[in-house]
């Protein structure tokens, strides 16, 4: 081989690993988190701990958003029938944006005996990002809606995030990225910029590296081979 085919080979390797060490940096984390819920209830305070689970997956322009319950939480001293009980809950965003979102799912679909924890169905709802960065969405509040009346659980353990999207804004502004956990986003336009390093700055800079480092080889290669004047 040429020293001119080498010297393009090598460049070529040199810029297929930077791109292929940036594709593989993360978007995003996942993380199921105990929840301790203190529930306000028709008939006195009741407490429960269950793992909740966020997941957000692309769709459209925005994402849609499913938190889920491991466990039943509260009860009813009777049985609630098939369709008698209403939930919905919100989820507080931080990082990039701020607020809430909130979430909604079907009726029980089975009849729930008297005195039994509560299971919740998995409650969805919409979400569209209007600034760039990493945005986490941690549980906040549940409220379940039966035979006239309304029970609210909140969290009382302080959860952490149990989901973090690193994502893009409709009008491409940048936020205020904050590192956290999180599952099934695309890639922003911007690397986080204050906080601690995380994983993707890490393997952008090691792309980066591994391509002026094939660059440099490149031009050593080039003068090496380069014929001599007399």
């Amino acid at each position: 081989m040429s020293y001119r085919n080498r010297t393009a080979a090598l460049a070529s390797v040199a810029a297929l690993a930077g791109s292929a060490v940036l594709m593989a940096a993360p978007a995003a984390r996942a993380e199921v988190v105990d929840v301790n819920y203190q529930c306000k209830t028709p008939i006195g305070d009741k407490s429960a701990v269950s793992p909740i689970d966020i997941k957000g997956v692309k769709s459209g322009g925005g994402y849609k958003v499913t938190m889920s319950w491991q466990k039943g939480v509260s009860s009813s001293p009777v049985e609630l029938g098939k369709g008698a009980m209403s939930p919905s809950a919100t989820i507080r965003l931080g990082g990039a944006e701020s607020g809430t979102l909130t979430v909604t799912g079907p009726a029980n679909q089975e009849a729930i005996p008297a005195d039994t924890p509560i299971k919740i169905n998995d409650l969805t709802g919409t979400w569209t990002p209007k600034k760039s960065g990493k945005v986490t969405f941690t549980p906040g509040v549940l409220t379940i809606k039966a035979l006239g009346t309304t029970t609210t659980c909140t969290p009382s353990n302080n959860p952490g995030p149990a989901l973090t999207l690193d994502v893009e804004g409709a009008g491409g502004g940048g936020g205020d990225p904050q590192s956290g956990s999180g599952s099934g986003a695309d890639t922003g336009s911007e690397l986080p910029q204050t906080g601690p390093l995380d994983s993707a700055v890490a393997l952008g800079t090691l792309g980066g590296t591994v391509l002026l480092t094939g660059a440099a080889g490149a031009l050593w290669l080039t003068r090496r081979h380069r014929p001599v004047r007399r």
